[in-house]
């Protein structure tokens, strides 16, 4: 009985930031627009010579990716503090941490999802090969949950803080570094034709990982931040 009504709670609450998400949608659009102005730069500023695209291609889409998800992360929370939603929810029946993964979720689907679907365009602009756009997408796929979820962490953490955005950075974006290591040398490895299986296997069990701990974490750092 437990195990549905928890259910029900995720999808509802899912539901909830998935409409309110689509009723905001220039805040969804502006990490987007980040991301795809960031990458857009690089071969204006560089010129069109395909080696050296080729080369930074992967570890620019990603940078790029990493930064317009922390651009994003400020409104998994912030909207639902300044509205008494955050201390229900501490005050629900249902564990904190499954409402947690519905709120990450809502996030990577409005933030994470739209990169991957604009990714492999920004990839043959960076005369990015076929099998290392595909590559990308994979890469794209199992990190972007992980930026999502550790950014909850974080976001838990300063939710309380008037102008938290600095320290927010601070805290999340050296945990994305080995994100962004292991998915930009996966997409590099595979465009030099060797197999990238270790790097592969690292990134899912990073996103295992962070769907185990973030949920927990982060309904801790909740509790700490509204008492």
């Amino acid at each position: 009985m437990n195990s549905l009504s928890s259910s029900r709670a995720f999808g509802l609450l899912l539901r909830r930031d998935l409409l309110l998400a689509y009723r905001r949608r220039s805040e969804i659009a502006n990490p987007l627009i980040f991301f795809v102005l960031i990458t857009s730069l690089f071969p204006l500023g560089l010129g069109a010579d395909a080696v050296v695209l080729r080369t930074i291609g992967p570890g620019v889409i990603w940078v790029a990716a990493l930064l317009a998800s922390l651009l994003s992360l400020d409104g998994m929370f912030r909207s639902d503090f300044e509205d008494g939603s955050l201390e229900q929810f501490m005050l629900s029946a249902h564990p904190v941490s499954i409402l947690v993964m519905a709120k990450v979720f809502a996030h990577w689907l409005v933030t994470g999802l739209p990169l991957l679907a604009v990714s492999p365009l920004l990839g043959v602009l960076l005369s990015i090969p076929v099998e290392g756009i595909g590559m990308l997408l994979l890469t794209l796929l199992l990190g972007t949950p992980v930026l999502s979820l550790i950014g909850a962490v974080g976001v838990a953490l300063t939710v309380g803080l008037r102008q938290g955005g600095v320290i927010l950075s601070l805290l999340v974006l050296p945990l994305y570094v080995p994100v962004l290591i292991f998915a930009t040398d996966a997409v590099g490895t595979t465009v030099a034709g060797i197999p990238v299986t270790a790097q592969l296997y690292i990134l899912a069990a990073m996103l295992v990982l962070a769907v185990s701990l973030a949920p927990l974490a982060t309904a801790a750092s909740l509790r700490v931040s509204l008492s």
